[in-house]
């Protein structure tokens, strides 16, 4: 019978990750520099059109945690924005109002849709921001995002609720219509090594515009930097406009992708 502690449904629902999986968080280093000695291979990824993305951090985390991101968009051609608004403390209701403003101020600025990468909690807020505003938005990844199925499910949910005031029961209808199906294309980039939250929070269900990426034994503190997720975000970014066709795992990252039928629907 498999073990709920490492994301199995148990009979309270879903559990956060196992400890041992939580301290194998130290491995994000290794990706880290795996992405910067990889970086020529990775400069061959497909390139789009240059439109503007949007990076948005993770809970505690800031900007500089999606610099990595952003150079590398930024080396493909693409407008990277920062989010600008320091530290990540939290608070999906409290931070809509200004989270709209930003992504109104950069479409307004280059007179084009935005896609939206969110890390962790950044793509909770993303998947809100394609809700609230579709027309403004042209695609949305994910990257070990918890907003589906049991979103207590992490090891940051108790500190989340400390600093942001919210507890994740509130709000439940947004909740719901943030997991369910977004009016844009939408990739979450996953994996089922995450220490931080259990990697059935991230699953999305799949659809002609809508799919689920495991990326093998990436952790949730690397995902960003991880040189398999960042080809699969660069691919993904090069669609044309309004066209979506699922991620080709073939490539030179292709080792590290697991197989479509293992990402099951929410």
């Amino acid at each position: 019978m498999p073990d709920a502690r490492d994301g199995a449904p148990g009979s309270d629902g879903l559990r956060p990750p196992a400890l041992g999986l939580l301290l194998a968080e130290a491995r994000s280093l290794f990706e880290f520099n795996a992405s910067v000695l990889l970086s020529p291979l990775l400069m061959r990824a497909p390139r789009g059109d240059g439109h503007p993305v949007l990076a948005l951090p993770g809970f505690l985390a800031s900007d500089l945690s999606m610099a990595p991101m952003r150079r590398y968009l930024g080396g493909l051609g693409y407008e990277a924005h920062a989010w600008r608004m320091g530290r990540n403390l939290g608070g999906l209701a409290r931070m809509r109002e200004a989270l709209r403003a930003r992504l109104t101020e950069i479409h307004a600025a280059t007179g084009r849709k935005v896609s939206l990468v969110g890390w962790s909690l950044g793509g909770v807020y993303a998947r809100d921001l394609a809700l609230q505003a579709p027309e403004l938005v042209r695609y949305v990844i994910t990257l070990g995002s918890p907003f589906a199925n049991d979103v207590r499910a992490t090891n940051a949910t108790a500190l989340y609720e400390a600093l942001s005031g919210e507890r994740v029961e509130d709000f439940a209808e947004l909740r719901e219509a943030i997991a369910g199906d977004l009016k844009v294309p939408a990739t979450s980039i996953y994996s089922r090594a995450d220490g931080v939250v259990n990697w059935r929070t991230c699953l999305l269900r799949p659809s002609e515009r809508a799919e689920n990426l495991e990326v093998y034994f990436a952790s949730h503190i690397g995902l960003g930097v991880n040189p398999a997720a960042l080809w699969a975000v660069a691919d993904r970014l090069a669609q044309p406009e309004g066209e979506f066709w699922p991620f080709d795992r073939a490539g030179p990252f292709a080792i590290a992708y697991a197989p479509p039928e293992r990402a099951i629907s929410a």
